[in-house]
């Protein structure tokens, strides 16, 4: 009844006096939301911060550019929301569908209105990490300045979701300063010591067509696509680690073919080509797909991980996929691994791409109720986790999200 909106009658208003010593087990227990396919705006983006908040959780990973759509005002490149922030046209209907909603879509955030949200993050003790993808899912950034891509050709803002294959073109010494300059703005509005800088799923198609990226790989004697994009993230990385801030991207900066995007090119991974990784020292490597055998190779290089397992931690997959029991029994620490790593390995993600989730009820029906067990996943230790008493708890959880206006899912436990 303290969380609802009206007088409550015949409740007797009153708390035990108690002490509360409690830790959480990671210090990294992020929700992350895709704002780059479907824009939602400032009310719900608080809305789930206080949610957040309620759960302790800690970390708001902000997904804010991607092909479908750039949400972050650059006062120095105004193309980039002028063009890029809107899209003719939206897919619907799952993959591949050739199904339209007719309409046209769009939105992004000044710079004002970014600054306000961090500051309502952080009077909750939530840091805002923005996500800005490079150098593949980039098409909305190419349509507003054609010539950071590589073919050099106009392109337009998609309007159909997955893989596409537009990509910067990275042996273009133009688009350095593009990104920093971008880059500079993006951290003036974000303190956050991790940025997110992408770097999955980059088609190799356009790069091994290129005259110019075959004058990079012959010049910077590079073995093919997997060691260009390790060249150009190894590069970003360390334009963050100048600016004193960390690079956080996917597990595929680690040069592995986790998509079979570079066996569809003829070319082969950095798997056995350790020499051939430049990241920087402080890069944060987000594991979410692959053999957990990857995530133990990122730690043995020296890096720290997050795990977001796709498997275990999508939150667009629906409840049967992962239901909510499942969410709750999610481990970060791989099995198997050597103890003296377990503390790099800084927490855990779980995520919310929005594809398939254009309103805010359909975005809150897939994270509610899972996204407290993920917050309890990160907070207390394996040995005490207990689903039934969470189930438990959880009653009055959903009693409060009711009175919230939270659009949980009614799921079996």
């Amino acid at each position: 009844e303290v969380f609802g909106k009206a007088r409550a009658e015949g409740v007797a208003w009153s708390a035990a006096g108690v002490k509360v010593r409690d830790i959480p087990r990671f210090g990294w227990r992020a929700y992350h939301l895709d704002e780059a396919c479907w824009f939602h705006g400032e009310a719900e983006v608080k809305k789930l911060l206080d949610q957040m908040a309620a759960l302790k959780m800690n970390e708001f990973h902000w997904y804010l550019t991607d092909d479908q759509g750039w949400r972050i005002e650059i006062k120095k490149y105004p193309k980039l929301t002028g063009v890029g922030a809107w899209r003719k046209d939206s897919q619907t209907g799952g993959w591949d569908s050739p199904l339209r909603t007719g309409q046209p879509h769009g939105g992004f955030y000044t710079q004002e209105q970014l600054r306000e949200i961090v500051r309502y993050a952080a009077e909750r003790h939530i840091n805002i990490v923005p996500s800005v993808n490079m150098p593949g899912h980039s098409t909305a950034a190419i349509a507003s300045y054609p010539e950071m891509g590589t073919t050099g050709e106009p392109v337009e803002v998609c309007v159909t979701f997955g893989k596409l294959p537009s990509v910067f073109n990275v042996a273009n010494e133009n688009l350095y300063p593009f990104l920093e300059d971008i880059l500079d703005e993006v951290m003036g509005i974000f303190p956050s010591q991790v940025i997110h800088l992408g770097g999955d799923e980059v088609l190799f198609g356009q790069w091994v067509a290129s005259p110019q990226i075959k004058a990079l790989i012959e010049r910077e004697h590079l073995s093919g696509p997997a060691d260009v994009q390790m060249y150009f993230t190894g590069r970003m990385s360390r334009f963050m680690e100048g600016r004193g801030r960390r690079m956080l991207g996917w597990n595929d900066i680690m040069g592995d073919d986790l998509h079979g995007l570079l066996k569809a090119v003829g070319a082969g991974d950095l798997r056995d080509r350790p020499d051939r990784r430049n990241l920087a020292a402080g890069t944060v490597v987000q594991f979410w797909a692959g053999d957990i055998a990857l995530a133990e190779r990122a730690l043995r290089e020296g890096h720290d991980i997050i795990n977001s397992l796709h498997t275990e931690t999508y939150l667009d997959y629906d409840y049967t996929q992962i239901p909510l029991a499942r969410a709750y029994a999610f481990e970060p620490i791989p099995q198997g691994l050597d103890r003296s790593l377990w503390p790099k390995v800084l927490g855990l993600g779980c995520q919310m791409w929005s594809e398939w989730t254009p309103t805010d009820d359909k975005v809150e029906h897939q994270t509610f109720p899972r996204i407290a067990a993920y917050a309890e996943v990160g907070w207390t230790r394996a040995a005490q986790k207990d689903y039934p008493d969470f189930c438990r708890r959880l009653d009055s959880m959903e009693k409060r999200w009711s009175l919230q206006n939270v659009n949980f899912a009614q799921v079996p436990r």
